[in-house]
């Protein structure tokens, strides 16, 4: 068999990156990398030498449009002599290029039209900028159409800013390669690392890009918040890795807030936060109305909050249910006025604020990779008064249909309802143990104050 010479000269990093492949493989490349040629070579390089009949090899972008404009023209350019001498066919209407020795194809797709694959049965394919694709498109199109012949799939793209398909799959390529998994390699090559812009013209494009997006686009920062990100994935990280011992929170109020589930998916949460720390949130599937009234009923006896909001919503059942069981509790009608009324569009969005402000002077969350994600996802606009308006939870599904309902981050936010003050403290010994006997509950002479975020010192603070 005659040898076919595509002409390809790797750099440095892309010979790495073709040495470490793997069934999953998950590449996180600054833009202009080259991160094309690279895929486009890995999916040739199969074509060629496929055995197997009526051989599949895909190279997938979000939208069948952006398929050809980044790839199709840059395929056919590679096998453009084998184009001339009538070994390869290439079907502009469909976006393939054939080739005669064997009959294997390399196709442009769209994740935009799912029901373009269904049926198809992949040899290996390339998923190009995994962060604009629907998690469904991978798990319930793609990942099927690799198991009758075991191929593999390569993931590139750049961060989204936001919880997304690229994160998900590039943290568990982290963890499953750090685990010994032979399956899995994750690599991250930023634009200082992959050789492909002068830094003449590195520097310019840095000062032409606001922070976040450079670190996004060219650092391949995850932690770099969305152009319109209200709380950043960075924010969260650095949540996560507080600790704080008992004694910093003994003496501040305890807040107990609930989100009830509104309908299908959704999750009832229950949250309890003291301070600058939160419990593990609890989140309830399947109960009904009275069901979750008796179990919040058992949190407030058990762990004696000091407040207790709950989203008035689809609440109103648990409200008038432990009410009747002779419980203080506050309704908190997410749509309704905000209290500070000329800033924030509505009471939600002025709670996500006030939760975001509490994540960056020092919250502490428990590593929660639910509550991560929903605190990451929402983004946030600006109305015709220029308040702020936070991405409703329809908005949420209808942007990432495979994104759950922010159950667990609206229950936090409900923490932040109104100021509260401690009646009591406990033992800081005894905390964060459920359980607290009545006996160890003492009467503090001076209260504490909740953390306000209107008080003086912070009243000069504008959202930015």
């Amino acid at each position: 068999m005659t040898t076919i010479e595509l002409r390809y000269l790797p750099r440095d990093w892309q010979k790495i990156c073709h040495e470490n492949r793997r069934r999953w493989t998950v590449l996180c490349l600054a833009r202009r990398s080259g991160k094309t040629e690279l895929a486009l070579m890995e999916l040739l390089n199969g074509a060629l030498r496929c055995t197997s009949k009526l051989g599949m090899f895909g190279y997938c972008c979000p939208n069948r449009n952006q398929a050809k404009l980044v790839a199709w023209s840059r395929a056919k350019q590679m096998v453009s002599e084998l184009i001339a001498t009538g070994r390869v066919e290439a079907n502009e209407s469909e976006l393939f290029i054939k080739f005669n020795h064997n009959g294997a194809k390399l196709q442009m797709f769209g994740a935009d039209r799912p029901d373009s694959l269904r049926g198809t049965r992949f040899n290996d394919i390339v998923l190009d900028e995994v962060a604009g694709m629907q998690q469904a498109f991978w798990y319930d199109v793609v990942r099927p159409a690799l198991a009758d012949l075991e191929g593999w799939a390569l993931f590139i793209g750049t961060p989204g800013g936001t919880p997304d398909l690229f994160s998900k799959l590039y943290e568990t390529a982290v963890r499953k390669s750090s685990q010994g998994d032979p399956d899995w390699y994750a690599g991250l090559w930023t634009v200082y690392e992959s050789d492909s812009l002068s830094d003449s013209e590195i520097a310019a494009i840095r000062g032409d890009l606001n922070e976040n997006t450079f670190a996004r686009e060219f650092l391949c920062s995850f932690e770099a918040a969305g152009d319109a990100q209200l709380i950043s994935v960075g924010d969260v990280i650095e949540a996560v890795g507080r600790t704080y011992k008992p004694a910093d929170l003994a003496h501040s109020p305890r807040i107990l807030a609930v989100d009830p589930a509104r309908y299908g998916s959704d999750s009832s949460a229950i949250v309890k936060r003291q301070g600058l720390g939160i419990l593990d949130p609890i989140v309830l599937k399947d109960v009904d109305q009275m069901g979750l009234a008796a179990r919040v009923a058992f949190e407030i006896n058990d762990w004696r909050p000091d407040a207790v909001f709950i989203d008035a919503g689809m609440g109103v059942g648990v409200i008038d249910r432990l009410r009747q069981l002779g419980h203080s509790v506050v309704e908190v009608p997410f749509g309704s006025k905000a209290l500070k009324s000329s800033k924030f569009v509505n009471r939600r969005s002025e709670m996500w604020y006030l939760m975001r402000e509490w994540l960056k002077s020092g919250g502490s969350i428990p590593d929660d990779l639910r509550l991560r994600r929903e605190l990451a996802t929402p983004t946030y606009s600006f109305d015709a008064q220029g308040r702020v308006k936070l991405e409703g939870k329809d908005d949420i599904k209808k942007r990432l249909p495979d994104a759950g309902s922010p159950d667990v981050a609206d229950a936090l936010c409900l923490t932040f309802a109104a100021p509260v003050a401690a009646t009591h403290f406990v033992s800081h010994d005894a905390w964060p143990r459920p359980g607290i006997p009545r006996e160890a509950v003492t009467s503090r002479s001076e209260r504490s104050r909740e953390w306000n975020p209107y008080s003086r010192e912070e009243r000069s603070k504008r959202f930015r």
